[in-house]
């Protein structure tokens, strides 16, 4: 007896299209600040909390293969490959709750989010 496998199609992150990023006006204006001195901003996400992923923003001097540009407001923010079925169709907000300003993050593909708000699901 003869086995044969399916046919099994490859998923390039690079070759996809994705709806991309989108940051909120004061977003774009807290990216912008974030950029300075040569920096650049990168997206992507961690495994952590109780449902499975959180988002990380962190400085990076220069982008690397593995990135997509995403341009909104007139701010550029770099998104990992490896986070993209994560975080693709991301609104990225900057608010002021009381005394505390952070990052918020609108995205459609989250299924669940744990009661203190720092982890995800998809």
């Amino acid at each position: 007896m003869v086995s044969k496998q399916p046919d099994v199609m490859g998923f390039s992150p690079k070759d996809a299209t994705w709806l991309g990023i989108t940051l909120s006006p004061s977003a774009s204006k807290r990216i912008s600040q974030l950029s300075g001195d040569g920096q650049s901003i990168l997206l992507t996400v961690k495994s952590s909390g109780c449902t499975g992923y959180a988002y990380v923003l962190k400085q990076i001097s220069e982008p690397d293969e593995d990135t997509l540009k995403f341009e909104s407001n007139g701010s550029t923010i770099y998104v990992s490959l490896s986070a993209m079925p994560f975080v693709d169709g991301t609104e990225v907000d900057y608010v002021r709750e009381g005394l505390n300003q952070n990052f918020v993050y609108r995205n459609p593909n989250v299924k669940s989010e744990c009661g203190c708000g720092e982890s995800f699901g998809i």
